[in-house]
């Protein structure tokens, strides 16, 4: 038997039509995975689903709001209907916004409260919610995988994306939490592990990274000095670690939150 392999799981991907989530689904699915994408709009499904076909059939997408258990409700009952099993569920659906923001020449008694509390729930609930509900059915099985997506900047004071970090910090408590709760209620089957992106250059934070000549900002060299490999990271370089935790390789590993940040939080700036 191959530890490894993650042919004929049935993974779903909170988030799943952006880059992070897409850029998951088809590195599963060339290794044999069926892929359930899942977002909250139709165009943004339809879109991934037409891209993911170009490498495999086995993908299917189901319109969702990750905040609403209805919504998510509706579209496990189809997903159990048709697959008739969920394997895994990684919960990518996260992001952030400006007023959570703290700006350059700004400070924290000017961050935007009501844009700081949707942050926290896109990236915390959207992320409990999805656990809950698709959980219940991995419970009934008495099998399953979830995977978050937590951040560097969950785990030492980050400047400037304030509501950002709250949220991917409160990501890394619940991961352990929940891997505790379901490994002694529900057994060895059922497993709950994150990631932990270093910095990697993507839409939400090209600005603050990059000069419009593509030189670092002052932040972005700033990041490149404390990172230990002296780059920023590939999205594909997430792949390694996400299909570790979907196979068998990693059944007794729950509850941790793996970096993939080049070093970055291993170095202490000397």
């Amino acid at each position: 038997m191959n530890l490894f392999e993650v042919k004929d799981k049935v993974i779903l991907i909170t988030g799943g039509g952006g880059v992070l989530g897409s850029q998951m689904g088809e590195y599963l699915l060339g290794n044999g995975a069926t892929v359930i994408i899942l977002d909250y709009k139709k165009e943004i499904v339809d879109s991934a689903i037409e891209k993911l076909k170009k490498v495999s059939e086995n993908v299917a997408g189901f319109v969702c709001n990750v905040l609403e258990e209805e919504s998510l409700q509706e579209v496990s009952d189809q997903i159990i209907s048709k697959f008739k099993k969920m394997d895994v569920l990684i919960n990518a659906a996260g992001g952030n916004m400006p007023g959570a923001t703290i700006g350059e020449h700004q400070n924290i008694f000017d961050v935007k409260i009501d844009d700081f509390k949707k942050v926290v729930d896109l990236n915390l609930f959207g992320s409990v919610l999805p656990s809950i509900v698709f959980g219940k059915e991995m419970a009934k099985s008495k099998k399953g995988v979830i995977i978050n997506i937590s951040s560097m900047t969950a785990q030492s004071a980050v400047t400037r994306v304030v509501g950002y970090s709250a949220s991917k910090a409160a990501i890394d408590n619940f991961t352990k939490w929940l891997s505790v709760e379901l490994a002694l209620k529900y057994g060895d089957g059922l497993r709950v592990n994150a990631i932990a992106p270093g910095f990697f250059i993507g839409n939400q934070n090209r600005d603050l990274l990059l000069n419009k000549d593509g030189s670092f900002t002052d932040r972005g060299n700033t990041i490149i000095q404390n990172t230990p490999m002296k780059r920023f990271g590939e999205a594909e370089e997430l792949n390694g670690s996400i299909h570790f935790l979907c196979s068998e390789a990693s059944k007794f590993v729950t509850g941790v939150v793996i970096p993939i940040d080049g070093g970055f939080s291993a170095f202490s700036g000397v």
